[in-house]
C-alpha cells in the first residue's frame, strides 16, 4: 500500500504539471466512452433477458400452414408467426410439455360500479391457465384460474394492482365484479408490478417495449364472448377466429430438460407431417421448428439495423479515441525521459517505472469515465426523445454504470501499455548525458 501511495503521489504530480495535455486525454476518453456506452446501453436494454432464471426453459413452437402459392407483400405481416385456433388447441390438448399456454392480446373498455370511475380502454391478454405459473407472474392477492375454468369458460379476471386500484379504489378487489368489454367478470387475483422487457410473448406485430397488460382473462371465455383481438391474418375463405386459415394465437411451452426439448421437436414434426398427409399443410414437415425464447426474439429481428450500425460506429469512435490517447501518452512519457533516467540511475527497476506510468493511465481512465458517464446520460436522454417504441427504456442500470468505469479504465490502460513500455526502454546513460 505504501508503494502504491507513492506511485499515486508521483502520478498526480505528473498530471498537474501538464494540465492541458491531461485535460485533452480525459476529454478524448470521455467522448469515446460516452458515445459507446450510450449505444451499448440501448443494446443492453433491447437485448436483455426478459425472465431471468426461467427463459432457458421457455420455447416457441412454429408451424407453417401457408399455401405454397402464398405471397406476402414486402412490408406485410408474416401469418405463420402466429398459430391458428385448430393448431393451438391441438398442441394444448396434447400435453406434450410440462406447461403450455395459448394467448392473444386485445384492448377492452374497463369500468366498474364504483362512483367516479370513467370507462377506459386497457390492454388485456387472453390466456390459458398455465400462463401465471409458467411465466412466474407475482401475485399480491388471490391466484390465477385452473384448467377447469378454461373448460367451462368462466368469466373471471386477474387485474394488475394499478388497474384494480383505478377500478375499485382502495377496497379489497377479490370477489368484486368489474366490467370488461361490456361483460361482468369476477376478480380472482391481483398481480404485483411485472414488466418483462422485451415483452417476449406479445403479438409479433405488437409493441415489445410498450406497457405490460393490465388484465388477464381465460382465452376460451374471450372466444365465447366474441371479443376481437389485436391482429389476425387470413389466407382462406374462412376468416373466423376458430377457422383453420386464420392465424392470431401465440403459443409457448415449458420444457425442463434437453430430452423434453428433443421429444417436443419430434412431436412437432410428426404433427406437421400428419397435417400434410391430411391435405391441410402443403409445406414439408421440416418447416416445423421449436425456437428458444432468445432464438425467437432473434428470429423477429427486434433490434433495428440502425441501432446495430450506430453501436458499431460508436465503438469505432472509441477505437479512434484510444489511438489518440496512445499518441498523447507516448509524447508525454517520452518527454519525461530525463526524469525516468534519473530514477533508473538511482536504482528504480523497469517494472517500477512501468507500474508508476500504469497508475497514471488508470487515473486518466477514471477521469474519462466520470466525464463519459455524464456524456452517456446526456446521450440516453436524447434517445428518450425519439419516437421509437424502445426509447423510453433507455436508462442506465447498475450493470452499465459499472461497465462505464471498467471500460474507461481498461481503454486507458491498454492505450498506455505501448507508451509505458517505450518509456521503460529508454537508455539511462544516453539520457543522463543530455541533462
Amino acid at each position: 500500500m505504501a508503494v502504491f501511495g507513492y506511485y499515486l503521489h508521483l502520478a498526480l504530480r505528473s498530471l498537474k504539471r501538464s494540465t492541458v495535455l491531461t485535460a485533452l486525454m480525459v476529454v478524448a476518453i470521455g467522448l469515446g466512452i460516452g458515445a459507446s456506452i450510450t449505444m451499448l446501453t440501448v443494446l443492453h436494454v433491447m437485448n436483455g433477458d426478459p425472465l431471468p432464471g426461467r427463459s432457458g426453459r421457455l420455447f416457441r413452437p412454429y408451424l407453417n400452414p401457408l399455401p405454397l402459392d402464398f405471397k406476402r407483400s414486402k412490408f406485410g405481416r408474416d401469418p405463420s408467426l402466429d398459430l391458428t385456433w385448430p393448431d393451438a388447441m391441438a398442441l394444448l390438448h396434447a400435453h406434450k410439455a410440462a406447461k403450455q399456454v395459448a394467448m392473444a392480446g386485445s384492448r377492452l373498455t374497463a369500468d366498474s360500479e364504483v362512483s367516479g370511475v370513467h370507462p377506459k380502454s386497457v390492454a388485456v391478454r387472453f390466456v390459458t391457465a398455465d400462463f401465471f405459473t409458467m411465466f412466474g407472474v407475482p401475485f399480491a392477492k388471490g391466484r390465477g384460474w385452473a384448467a377447469q375454468d378454461d373448460a367451462r369458460r368462466a368469466q373471471v379476471v386477474v387485474l394488475t394492482q394499478a388497474l384494480a386500484r383505478r377500478l375499485l379504489g382502495d377496497s379489497p378487489a377479490l370477489g368484486r365484479t368489474v366490467h370488461l368489454g361490456g361483460h361482468d367478470f369476477r376478480v380472482i387475483g391481483v398481480t404485483r408490478p411485472w414488466h418483462p422487457r422485451p415483452l417476449f410473448y406479445a403479438d409479433p406485430a405488437g409493441n415489445f417495449y410498450g406497457d405490460s397488460d393490465a388484465a388477464f382473462m381465460p382465452l376460451s371465455t374471450s372466444v365465447d364472448l366474441g371479443f376481437s383481438v389485436n391482429t389476425t391474418s387470413g389466407w382462406g375463405r374462412d376468416d373466423s377466429l376458430t377457422g383453420a386459415s386464420t392465424s392470431w394465437l401465440q403459443f409457448w411451452v415449458q420444457l425442463d430438460s434437453a430430452a423434453q426439448v428433443a421429444r417436443y421437436r419430434r412431436f412437432l414434426a410428426a404433427y406437421a407431417a400428419r397435417q400434410k398427409a391430411a391435405g391441410r399443410f402443403e409445406r414439408p414437415s421440416a418447416t416445423a421448428k421449436l425456437y428458444s425464447l432468445r432464438g425467437w426474439l432473434d428470429h423477429l429481428n427486434l433490434i433495428p439495423q440502425d441501432v446495430r450500425l450506430q453501436s458499431g460506429l460508436a465503438l469505432g469512435f472509441l477505437f479512434v479515441c484510444m489511438l489518440n490517447i496512445v499518441a498523447l501518452l507516448l509524447a508525454k512519457f517520452l518527454r519525461r525521459g530525463g526524469e525516468i533516467s534519473v530514477r533508473r540511475a538511482l536504482g528504480a527497476r523497469r517494472r517500477d517505472i512501468f507500474a508508476q506510468l500504469g497508475v497514471e493511465s488508470v487515473l486518466i481512465g477514471l477521469g474519462g469515465g466520470a466525464l463519459g458517464l455524464g456524456i452517456a446520460e446526456l446521450g440516453l436522454w436524447s434517445v428518450r426523445q425519439r419516437p421509437d417504441a424502445y426509447a423510453q427504456l433507455a436508462h442506465m442500470d447498475l450493470t452499465m454504470l459499472l461497465s462505464t468505469f471498467v471500460l474507461a479504465v481498461l481503454a486507458s490502460v491498454l492505450a498506455g501499455l505501448l507508451p509505458a513500455w517505450r518509456a521503460c526502454r529508454i537508455a539511462p546513460v544516453i539520457q543522463l548525458k543530455t541533462l
